[in-house]
């Protein structure tokens, strides 16, 4: 790690999340400051500079809608979605190594040594300090600058394990980085210790100066409330089976011998998790958060327009933690149909048994209902899906036609002229389908609906502009449900917070339930409600470690309509259930991704998760 290259490094992305952050920061601003004025010590005594270095510190916060050139890793190696038409990424292929590892991690480093240079000299700021307010300024900046390197920390721990904690000094290049991973117990308490004590210097909001009103220019700022719900996220992840009582991964261990993953169960985390997750709902409610609404007298279509128009609406009420800029637009073009007006890209493919985990309107599962058939097709439209579209896509769950396009169903986005673009042809010859175009369709018929807004045209170009919310009030009822039902089961929380988010759905109350039942609903609401949004699915799978479970295998065969057939609306040969998509069998050394052989290389104390 050198030093000179780390700080020019820094100073390359000081500037770009300060639009996301702070005011004022010029484009291109670095690249025209003389040489001498980028040291360091400069940096920290100028009141600019060093807020555009704090504002460079978010540059890796994670946009939930930038596919990063079709590389969002986690939607598409999961049981969630595919874009193997664009990508095939090493997870899928079995190819996934130390030379191909998708994992962040040193990026994250960056970020943290950068986070560690700021705290360093922060105080030293004396055109902040003689500012009327600065400092509470400097304070409320060391707890922002503080959570990001523990939350750098978490994302990575997320993707890798246990990982190699730095000290908390910024390292010179003769330093000793021979450093070995700390355990998974060690990593998540140096986390939580360093939330707990950003927390003592952030804000309970993001409050205007000197006034108890909201400053929207500061939105997705650091703050009490995401810090407390990112500790509700740690923590049920801690109390998990693939981090809490995993004697299979005790082969994980250091070269002295250190076992990584404790094998020990304790269920007191449970309890911890659940106390955790219940202290960032009320801190998030003190605050005016609920769960978003819409209004109608219709109550299927005031629990589809609740959860569709959640997106653009709804995160002034429901989003705990926002990111400003999100890259929404490439997502939208991706996902919408080639049908929409300018011609979208039609290939984010979502995987049948997604599609099939979806419920009936009334709540109960599409298996043995008497209203789901899938050689019948419908004859009256409605304003989801027209005549002629095959019946089983009729009668399901709002949240169904909020997040999922089907071969049928009404145009999601503003259409080209003409009745068939109207409505969405996935059949082999229909506008959106495979013979139209090399690349630019779904492999499983069906593409990604969640967040695609309805006056979206990729030509004319219409976006709205919007945040994404990367935490959200829904998530921690449910992180709370669930450590709730394993740490006291019958507590009548657990079914309060749960059918909080069913009902926002449409769906009725569940009125009892074993902990065994009220588990596998908690977890199918979190696959339903959560889908698409922040690699939830993909790490829930590992953290519950059923990854190679039937229902959530994460590979082998994927299926979907069959792309190959039709030329109508309702043509049987495409309504048939293939293997539209094979992935390589899932390995257990899939539950992390390895540091990179780089890394492994310089770092010899440092040692891979067995298998890589």
């Amino acid at each position: 790690m050198k030093t000179n290259k780390i700080y020019h490094n820094i100073l390359a992305i000081a500037c770009c999340l300060a639009v996301l952050m702070f005011p004022g920061c010029k484009k291109g601003f670095f690249d025209t400051v003389p040489d001498n004025l980028t040291k360091v010590e400069d940096i920290f005594a100028n009141r600019g500079q060093t807020e555009n270095w704090l504002a460079g510190l978010y540059s890796l916060v994670p946009d939930p809608w930038n596919l990063g050139n079709f590389g969002n890793i986690y939607m598409i190696t999961t049981d969630e979605a595919d874009a193997s038409n664009w990508n095939t990424p090493a997870l899928t292929s079995g190819a996934m190594s130390p030379s191909t590892t998708p994992s962040r991690f040193a990026a994250y480093y960056e970020r943290i040594r950068a986070a560690t240079i700021f705290l360093e000299r922060i105080e030293g700021n004396q055109e902040i300090l003689t500012l009327v307010n600065g400092t509470e300024l400097i304070k409320q900046y060391k707890g922002e600058a503080r959570f990001l390197r523990a939350y750098y920390y978490w994302l990575m721990m997320k993707e890798v394990g246990p990982v190699v904690i730095m000290p908390l000094k910024s390292m010179a290049p003769e330093d000793d980085f021979q450093i070995p991973r700390s355990s998974w117990d060690e990593s998540v308490a140096f986390v939580l210790g360093e939330i707990a004590i950003a927390k003592e210097d952030l804000p309970l909001n993001n409050f205007a100066v000197g006034s108890a009103d909201l400053d929207i220019a500061q939105t997705g700022r650091i703050n009490k409330i995401i810090a407390t719900a990112v500790e509700s996220q740690i923590l049920l992840y801690h109390a998990s089976p693939l981090y809490n009582g995993n004697a299979e991964f005790s082969d994980f261990k250091n070269l002295d011998g250190k076992v990584l993953i404790n094998p020990a169960y304790d269920a007191t985390r449970w309890k911890k998790a659940a106390d955790a997750s219940k202290a960032a709902i009320d801190l998030a409610e003190s605050q005016n958060k609920a769960l978003y609404k819409f209004n109608d007298a219709d109550p299927f279509r005031a629990a589809f327009l609740s959860t569709r128009n959640l997106y653009w609406d709804g995160w002034k009420t429901e989003g705990i933690w926002m990111r400003t800029a999100s890259g929404t637009s490439g997502w939208e073009i991706s996902v919408a149909p080639r049908s929409t007006q300018g011609t979208a890209y039609n290939g984010i493919g979502v995987v049948q048994s997604l599609v099939d985990d979806f419920r009936m309107a009334d709540g109960l599962p599409i298996t043995g209902h008497p209203g789901y058939n899938e050689n019948t097709y419908n004859k009256p439209a409605t304003v989801y899906y027209v005549a002629g579209t095959n019946t089983m896509y009729t009668g399901r769950e709002a949240r169904f036609y909020v997040d999922i396009t089907f071969n049928g169903s009404v145009s999601p986005s503003v259409a080209k002229t003409g009745a068939n673009n109207a409505r969405v042809e996935f059949f082999n010859t229909g506008t959106s389908g495979k013979s139209g175009a090399p690349r630019d369709w779904p492999k499983t018929g069906y593409v990604v609906r969640k967040n695609l807004h309805p006056t979206y045209s990729a030509s004319p170009a219409v976006n709205v502009s919007r945040p994404a919310m990367l935490i959200r009030l829904a998530e921690l009822y449910l992180n709370y449900a669930e450590a709730l039902n394993e740490a006291e089961p019958g507590n009548s929380d657990i079914l309060k917070y749960l059918n909080a988010v069913r009902n926002r759905g449409g769906l009725p109350s569940l009125t009892l339930g074993s902990q065994e039942e009220l588990r596998k609903e908690i977890r199918l609401e979190r696959r339903i409600e959560l889908c698409f949004e922040m690699g939830n699915r993909y790490f829930d799978v590992r953290r519950w470690k059923i990854a190679d479970k039937p229902g959530s295998n994460q590979g082998g065969a994927f299926y979907g309509m069959n792309m190959d057939a039709g030329t109508s609306l309702s043509d049987p040969a495409y309504h048939k259930r293939i293997a539209a998509i094979n992935r390589a069998p899932w390995q257990r050394r899939y539950y992390f991704m390895p540091y990179g052989q780089n890394e492994a290389d310089r770092n010899k104390a440092m040692v891979q998760f067995p298998g890589y």
